[in-house]
């Protein structure tokens, strides 16, 4: 077997990136990289899922493909607040943090983007790292979202840890933020 193959597969990664390639194969070359990208794409070893980013079989991790089209980025608002029980409205897309707003469609399978300010998006507070991507905790999700949406509706505010929201609203240096957040705590109760 091939060896870039090999190298490939020993990858825990399901979504790689034009980067993560070069870095695998350590080739330097981007012309080189193509071709080789290109040559496996055809054989049927590699994906092509957008421009700079492949999937080593169908069976893909989404959340993965979400965090590999825009760097940096990360799993957050309806997507965690979902799965931690803070929402009950089921959303078929998958909610990303990043520098841009845009909303894709790929596989049937829908990605939006909303955009952070740096400040917010390259700290990692309250981000955690799990099978290759990154996903904000139920706190850090709950802040992302009232700071973009000041009247956001919640089913079910129980679970949210108020000591973690006060440590983690630092890093938007918005004072309208903690007014919303002090509000959303005095009517949870």
């Amino acid at each position: 077997m091939d060896n870039l193959i090999v190298k490939l597969y020993q990858s825990s990664k399901t979504i790689l990136s034009s980067k993560d390639l070069a870095l695998i194969w350590e080739i330097r070359d981007e012309q080189n990289l193509y071709a080789k990208t290109s040559y496996y794409v055809k054989q049927g070893v590699l994906i092509r899922i957008t421009r700079g980013v492949f999937a080593k079989s169908k069976s893909y991790n989404l959340k993965e493909l979400a965090t590999s089209i825009y760097n940096p980025s990360y799993i957050s608002f309806e997507t965690v607040l979902r799965e931690s029980g803070i929402i009950f409205q089921h959303h078929d897309a998958i909610f990303v943090a990043t520098k841009w707003t845009r909303k894709i469609t790929i596989d049937k399978k829908n990605i939006v983007f909303r955009k952070m300010k740096d400040l917010v998006l390259f700290n990692s507070s309250g981000i955690e790292n799990r099978d290759d991507y990154s996903i904000a905790t139920a706190e850090r999700a709950f802040l992302d979202t009232i700071y973009l949406f000041p009247n956001y509706y919640f089913d079910n505010l129980k679970s949210i840890n108020w000591e973690k929201c006060d440590e983690l609203v630092k890093i938007y240096k918005n004072e309208s933020l903690i007014k919303r957040l002090n509000k959303y705590r005095e009517n949870s109760k």
